[in-house]
């Protein structure tokens, strides 16, 4: 669990400057920052090239793995050397199944590259029901990530 906001100052998050709709986060813990990240939708100060969520809301999630695969495929490679990524979709899997998108991609094709991205690339991909839940997600996982970088740090 992440420190309470009275025992730390708040930890930096940057905001890719291309996510157009960002997440209002707690500001008891954290302060968002907007610039350019090498890859993902947020990073940690100081992580960038550790550190990084890619958000997808489902209708831009299955657009992205059918339609442009290839350049989504450039950007998950550039995170599976990072050492935390994963991708966090506002949506939750019955959506996908009961095909609650836009579009007329099969849900087991849609299911399939999401297991593919968590399995070829090992970016787990976490889908979050909405996008309230996905911002709360988002935090907590940044705010670990954050807490770990003394131990990363220690190891080299």
């Amino acid at each position: 669990m992440p420190s309470s906001p009275s025992k730390a100052a708040p930890v930096t998050i940057i905001v890719d400057t291309r996510e157009q709709e960002g997440y209002g986060f707690n500001p008891q813990l954290v302060t968002p920052v907007r610039r350019a990240l090498p890859a993902g939708d947020y990073s940690v100060a100081g992580l960038e090239r550790d550190v990084a969520v890619e958000r997808k809301t489902l209708d831009d999630f299955v657009g992205t793995v059918m339609h442009a695969r290839d350049r989504f495929y450039r950007e998950l490679r550039r995170l599976e050397h990072y050492r935390r990524a994963c991708v966090v979709v506002e949506a939750d899997l019955g959506d996908v199944l009961a095909r609650r998108y836009r579009g007329e991609a099969h849900p087991h094709a849609v299911l399939g590259s999401a297991l593919a991205i968590t399995v070829d690339f090992g970016i787990p991909v976490f889908f979050c029901t909405n996008r309230q839940l996905a911002c709360r997600f988002v935090e907590g996982y940044l705010l670990r990530a954050a807490e770990r970088r003394a131990c990363w740090e220690s190891r080299g």
